[in-house]
């Protein structure tokens, strides 16, 4: 019987991707835009890529409603390109993640989801290019929200469809490696699993009190004993 739902972050939490993201954001801007903005230096850990989108473009001089006159193309142009572009050598999977996930799969108790910052399609490929994108039969994306904190009812209600289940409270777990997997969690009073794997030192996750704080995911062990004990 089900008991957990696990809503794992994909950038810097189970894997890494190279430079392409950057610059194919930065070419997708310039085709629609002209322009890049801040795109070059902009710190996009934790972000939701819709967001990054308009805080790069503001930082330009953009208003936010010339931004969202062509918001869609440059969605599309930036979907296309990542998905054409990005191989399999420009993705790097963290270590234990492929272990932690068949473990976790082979659980009847646990249920498997994501919940990221990247718009599902270009979330999807860097799934499907290591071979872990069948493990998440569904998500809350960048394309339901432009903050973070909107996505976990998304991924609960989408849940709920696929399995007939009200998960809530700390039945729900958030796994990520930012200040933002954190406070999102609190919004459903979820249990949240930091992970030093990303760009936020560890000290900094420390200091906003997740429910579990782990170095990173190499003992699968340690994962799901914080999983099952919040």
């Amino acid at each position: 019987m089900l008991k957990k739902l696990l809503l794992f972050d994909i950038d810097g939490t189970l894997l890494k991707v190279g430079n392409v993201n950057r610059r194919i954001l930065v070419d997708a801007l310039l085709e629609i835009f002209g322009t890049e903005g801040s795109a070059e230096t902009h710190d996009f850990s934790g972000m939701m890529d819709g967001t990054i989108i308009y805080e790069v473009l503001e930082a330009s001089g953009l208003e936010r409603r010339e931004i969202a006159e062509k918001f869609d193309a440059v969605k599309a142009s930036y979907i296309r390109r990542f998905r054409e572009e990005t191989r399999q050598s420009d993705i790097t999977l963290l270590g234990g993640v492929r272990k932690l996930l068949r473990n976790l799969a082979a659980r009847s108790d646990l249920l498997l989801g994501l919940l990221t910052g990247n718009f599902e399609a270009a979330g999807r490929h860097k799934l499907e290019l290591p071979g872990i994108n069948h493990y998440f039969p569904f998500g809350a994306f960048a394309d339901d929200g432009l903050h973070r904190n909107d996505l976990p009812p998304v991924a609960v209600e989408r849940a709920f469809r696929l399995t007939g289940k009200r998960f809530s409270g700390s039945d729900v777990v958030i796994i990520g490696d930012t200040v933002h997997d954190i406070t999102c969690a609190r919004v459903l009073q979820a249990h949240s699993i930091a992970v030093a794997t990303g760009n936020v030192p560890i000290d900094e996750l420390r200091k906003n009190r997740p429910g579990s704080l782990l170095e990173n995911l190499s003992c699968t062990e340690s994962v799901i004993h914080s999983i099952l004990n919040p």
